[in-house]
């Protein structure tokens, strides 16, 4: 099996599990996790997911020595059929979605990393675009689309044209990530978020995140349009009144 999968108290844990290519893609792999995230997001006792991955890296990209075809008509069917569905499976998640990068994350496997919601490295992991330097390629999986959203575009050029390595320390400072910890503690630190965020309300996460992609583009008065009809849709679900209770409740005492 090229990826592992396991619910502990409501957290739904993917693991990429061929150490000994750091977890590069091929079609099994793929295909795991693209399984693994469908179980979990028809699960109704999985409030989150994890995504990971085993030994020194999280993802090194596409296996071009063993997974991918190096053709136009294999890189074709690859990208259509499994790897940009994995991406876009992981975007319209409806749970928060955390990844716990263990290592290097290298190529696509960037694009797999800035799919979550929310990103914590570990103190030896690293960023690298390996594209263009030394593939004659561009970033795919969505690197484009995410990176340039997180860190500016002079950072994205730069980073996509040099394939110069990013430490995990300097991509928590530039807001790559959320948080750089030491590699002991980055798969705790996730599953400590997952546990905070499995406490609250998915739907209203889910449409935090559309909305939030949607101000990318919207002006002042979309965007305000947009929040106004989310919140009357919202304001109906039992989530609204739950919190107010509580809210209520913890005021009075």
């Amino acid at each position: 099996m090229a990826t592992t999968y396991d619910i502990n108290e409501g957290i739904a844990t993917l693991t990429l599990d061929r150490p000994e290519r750091l977890n590069a893609f091929n079609e099994d792999l793929v295909r795991g996790a693209l399984k693994a995230v469908d179980a979990a997001r028809v699960d109704p006792d999985v409030k989150a997911l994890i995504l990971t991955g085993n030994g020194r890296g999280f993802c090194a990209g596409a296996d071009l020595a063993g997974g991918l075809s190096p053709t136009a008509e294999g890189v074709n069917a690859a990208m259509r059929d499994l790897y940009n569905p994995l991406i876009l499976a992981i975007d319209n998640f409806p749970k928060p979605t955390i990844a716990a990068i263990n290592g290097v994350a290298a190529g696509a496997g960037v694009g797999l990393a800035l799919a979550c919601d929310i990103a914590v490295a570990a103190r030896s992991a690293s960023f690298v675009l390996t594209f263009g330097p030394q593939l004659g390629l561009v970033p795919d999986l969505g690197v484009t689309w995410f990176l340039p959203r997180a860190i500016g575009r002079a950072r994205s050029r730069a980073l996509a044209l040099l394939g110069d390595k990013l430490p995990a320390e300097r991509a928590a400072e530039w807001g790559l990530v959320w948080s750089c910890v030491d590699d002991e503690a980055c798969l705790p630190t996730a599953r400590a978020l997952a546990v905070r965020l499995g406490r609250g309300s998915p739907e209203a996460f889910f449409e935090i995140r559309r909305l939030l992609d949607k101000a990318e583009t919207n002006d002042l008065a979309a965007q305000l349009d947009a929040e106004r009809e989310t919140q009357i849709g919202l304001i109906v679900r039992p989530a609204f009144a739950e919190g107010v209770q509580n809210f209520l409740a913890k005021k009075a005492g």
